[in-house]
Parts: C-alpha cells; structure tokens; sequence
C-alpha cells in the first residue's frame, strides 16, 4: 500500500469512526427494486450480454454520498446490482454518482436539488468492449422531479417508476447499451454487518470493468471504511 493508499484508508477510517461505527460515504438511504432491460444492438458491443436481448432484476441503493446534514448540499449516490448479467450468479455492480454531462464534469460530482434531474456516472472510466469513458444513467425525459431525500424517492417509486437510459461516454459522445426502470420498494438502510454492499471491482465482468487508474485508492479507501465500522467485507 502506498502512501496515497494509506492515506484514503486512514481518512475513511476515521470518517466511519466519526459517525459511529458507519460507513464513510453513503452512510444511509434507500434501497429499491428494478429491472434493467437491454434492446440488444445492431453494432456490436463486443460483449455477448450487451449485444443479445434481456432483462435483468435489479437491487438499487438511492444515497446522499457524504450525508452531509441538511440544508448543506450533497452529491447524490444510485448503486446498481444487475443480477445474472452474465450467467446465473455473474452480477454487474455498479457505483454512480450525480454529475456533470460535459467533457470534463462528467468525472465530477455535483450537488443535487433533486433525485432525478441531470445524470449519474461512474465518474471513473470502464472499459466496455472496444469502448472507454464513464459509465452513466440519463433520466428519461418527463420523469417527475423527486427530492433528494432519499425517503422521499423511495415514496415517489410506489407512484410512479424512474426511468434512466445507460450509456457509454465516448469523447464528446454518449453511447446508450440499456435502459433502466426502478419501480417499487422503499426500505430505508443504516451501515451495518448486515447492510446491502455494493462492491464495482470484485463484481465486475469480462468485457465490463473500471479501469485500473485510481483502483488501489478506492479500494483502500473501501477498506478503511469496513474497519472503522466494524463491518465484514461485502460479499
């Protein structure tokens, strides 16, 4: 571990210390249900599950990323868990983030007035097929505008799904792979042992990984976490 890595393990560790044995970032929200539905594509992906028709369950964690106290603004977390993308048992894990769209602010967070209004990326680039850029989830034009309160997202599901496009950021091109429904639960979640973990590099798959740039930070940084928390790695 390197002195960079050191570092981010520390200052997670003490911020999961500091709110009582919880994670750092994220520490509560919301987790919902949806299905991801992929149309397959003319041009091939180079990735047999994105270029073949599907759907696939889905487990979304809707977050405030630093759960900053209220009125302060805070950047947005949606983490997906597509189960049985590429076989059963082979999940696709995903960490957003609200965003920019641009160029450049699509690696950076943004604050959000409301849940689903503007994108949410990766921020960090994947490798998909013979694609590079952030992985990101539009919401479709005329979704409701939800608070940012991730109680009240939950609610405004039991009315009416949300729904994203997910796409690929190519340059200054956005290249859409599938669309993203979230419809029903509410369940409220605290950082816990049991909690609902969400992990992008142990659950990624062949042909649809994070890069390697940064990956040793954020890992540490993962682990930091877990250990000022108390709580075991995700599984």
């Amino acid at each position: 571990m390197n002195i960079l890595d050191r570092l981010a393990f520390r200052a997670a560790r003490a911020a999961a210390r500091s709110r009582g044995n919880r994670r750092a970032l994220h520490p509560a929200g919301v987790i919902v249900t949806g299905r991801l539905v992929v149309p397959g594509h003319e041009t091939s992906w180079q990735v047999p599950w994105l270029d073949a028709p599907g759907s696939y369950p889905v487990t979304a964690r809707w977050s405030l990323a630093a759960g900053l106290p209220r009125p302060l603004p805070d950047a947005l977390g949606l983490a997906l868990r597509v189960e049985d993308a590429d076989g059963p048992g082979r999940c696709l894990e995903l960490l957003l983030t609200s965003s920019g769209r641009g160029r450049w602010t699509r690696h950076l967070p943004f604050p959000r007035t409301s849940a689903t209004r503007g994108p949410y990326t990766t921020l960090l680039p994947y490798e998909v097929g013979g694609n590079r850029g952030v992985v990101a989830a539009f919401p479709v034009p005329g979704t409701p505008r939800v608070p940012v309160d991730p109680a009240a997202v939950g609610a405004a599901l039991t009315r009416r799904p949300a729904e994203f496009v997910l796409c690929v950021g190519k340059a200054s091109a956005w290249l859409p792979w599938g669309r993203l429904v979230l419809q029903k639960g509410a369940e409220p979640f605290r950082s816990g042992p049991d909690e609902v973990a969400f992990d992008p590099y142990a659950a990624s798959l062949p042909g649809f990984r994070p890069v390697q740039r940064l990956e040793s930070l954020r890992v540490a940084a993962y682990a930091g976490s877990r250990e000022g928390r108390r709580a075991a790695p995700p599984a």
